[in-house]
């Protein structure tokens, strides 16, 4: 048996952040700059995001981008000014998904990592999580939130900290919460689909859960996401409120 190498510790666990998408429900807005890019409370959603891993201790970002995802490397660079190490990974010219773009940045990504949807801004305390994640010894971890099918459509069923299904194209009424928008995976979670292959990360989960993979660790706090005009409205007046707070 080969031993695993040392779980890392918060600063060292990589932040997959998934950037590639083409943004539709965003349009027009989103017809010449990636989602990433699109002002909230008068700076691009990616600043507000990278801030917030920042604070709470994280330091090397993957950015899996596709859809004009120049620009947002053009913007970023390499993430100094913001205290980070920001790492690119492309999945043009054919767009593989979200899933395949995780498997693209592997190379990036090193033995466990942080995932993020490039249109979440997730205020959670992500040493908890990664901890809960090292003591589950699964291959996948999700963070859920009671949602009730107040904020989008609940796609988890979540009993007793365990995760016992999920499904975002079929949702059954014993679903109560959401996929929060933050997991948690280990390579070996995506061995089993093919390099630059497109492929959707509700298919990794739905397999980890099959296979009694996949932690759950349940959030209290509601999520915030620009992936809807609704949440960007949402989100912008939330933060431009703590700017009045603060500034």
């Amino acid at each position: 048996m080969i031993a695993r190498a040392a779980d890392p510790g918060l600063t060292d666990c990589p932040v997959a952040i998934l950037a590639g998408g083409l943004a539709k429900r965003l349009r027009p807005v989103t017809e010449t700059i990636p989602k990433a890019l699109v002002t909230v409370a008068g700076l691009p959603f990616l600043s507000h995001q990278l801030r917030l891993l920042h604070s709470a201790g994280l330091r090397r970002i993957v950015l899996c981008v596709g859809y004009l995802g120049e620009t947002i490397e053009e913007q970023f660079d390499d993430g100094t000014r913001f205290g980070l190490k920001i790492s690119y990974s492309y999945d043009q010219p054919t767009l593989l998904g979200t899933g395949g773009a995780l498997k693209r940045a592997l190379p990036l990504l090193g033995q466990c990592f942080f995932v993020l949807y490039g249109d979440s801004y997730l205020r959670v305390d992500y040493g908890e999580v990664l901890r809960a994640f090292i003591a589950s010894k699964k291959m996948g971890l999700m963070t859920v939130f009671q949602n009730e099918g107040r904020w989008d459509t609940s796609n988890v069923r979540f009993e007793a900290g365990q995760v016992l299904l999920y499904d975002k194209k079929q949702p059954t009424k014993e679903m109560r919460h959401i996929d929060y928008g933050l997991g948690m995976l280990r390579p070996e979670a995506l061995a089993r689909w093919p390099e630059n292959e497109p492929f959707d990360l509700a298919e990794v989960y739905g397999y980890l859960v099959s296979e009694s993979q996949l932690a759950g660790y349940e959030i209290m706090e509601r999520f915030y996401e620009i992936g809807s005009p609704k949440g960007l409205v949402e989100l912008d007046a939330l933060l431009r409120q703590e700017q009045r707070t603060t500034g």
